[in-house]
Order: C-alpha cells, then structure tokens, then sequence
C-alpha cells in the first residue's frame, strides 16, 4: 500500500508540478514522456532527458518485480502451497515473453490490451469482494466491539467464524 501512496502522490505529483512550471508549452505535437522530458530539459538542462528515461527505467522493472511477486503469492495460495516448479518457471519465462512482444507493439495496442485485462481483473475481483465482504465486515464489527469495551484490538480468527485450522496467519 505504501508503495501506490509514494507513486501517486509524490512521484505523479512531482512530474505534474515540473511540467507546469518548467514553462514548456502543452503541445499535442509533444505528449506524454517526450513533453516530461522536455520539461526535465528546461530545468536540469541535457542531463533532464536521461534522468526521466532513467526514473522510466526503474518505475518499469519496479512496477514488473511488485506484479510479479503478488502473482506469485496468488499461484501459492491457489495452489495450497508451493506449485511445481515446472509451472513456476514456465509462467515467469511467459511474463518474460510477454514483456518483450508488448515492448514491440504500438502504444494504442498495448494500451487496448491492458484495456481489456483490467476489465477481465474487475471480472474477477468484483465478485471476489463481495463474496468476501462479509468476512471483512465481520471482522471490522469485531475490531469495533473490542475498541468499545477498552481492549487494544487482537484479530483472532475464531471470534468471527473462521476455522483457525484452515488459515496459516490468523491464529
């Protein structure tokens, strides 16, 4: 959670606050990355281009490492455990496949394609949270209760109907 707080308010900020103030023109000649870099240019000369392409860099591989590791956490816990190996490495080598087909594809291709995915996730996510949602609204009306009577709150699974045998973290 602490890293989608950090990117959106300090680091889309602080590109949104560089552009407009560098004085570059909004053009749609130059949109998007070129006009950051452009605006990168204006205040920190030639070494502004390579600083964006730079902060690019690392917020790609970044954002790729974090996706890749909460995907690797649903694969164990879908799969009770530890899947093979096998299948750990085969799914990794098509992330890797799919990284580098989308990095040739156009802009407007990729960006119907994550388009579509998002759709497919909200698919998926949106029953997810409801079928969930009674499990998280017992628990905060647990929480709440605690907090009512001077306790300083413990989760414990069993005291909102949750078999503390079949969870591993909230025993």
């Amino acid at each position: 959670m602490l890293s989608v707080f950090i990117d959106t308010l300090l680091v889309c900020s602080a590109t949104a606050f560089m552009g407009l103030f560098s004085g570059v023109p909004i053009t749609k000649e130059v949109a998007g990355a070129a006009y950051v870099q452009n605006a990168a240019s204006a205040v920190f000369g030639g070494f502004g281009p390579l600083l964006i392409t730079i902060c690019m860099l690392l917020f790609g591989f970044s954002t790729l490492i974090g996706n890749l590791f909460y995907v690797d956490n649903c694969i164990r816990f879908i799969h009770k455990g530890a899947p093979s190996h096998g299948f750990v490495n085969t799914f990794r080598i098509v992330c890797v496949l799919v990284v580098f087909v989308g990095a040739g594809m156009s802009m407007a291709a990729v960006w119907d394609i994550a388009d579509i995915l998002m759709a497919v996730m909200c698919f998926i996510n949106i029953p997810a949270c409801f079928i969930l949602g009674n499990t998280a609204v017992k628990a905060m009306r647990d929480y709440q209760q605690q907090k009512k009577e001077g306790k300083n709150p413990v989760f414990k699974a069993a005291s909102i109907g949750i078999d503390e045998s079949t969870v591993q973290y909230w025993k």
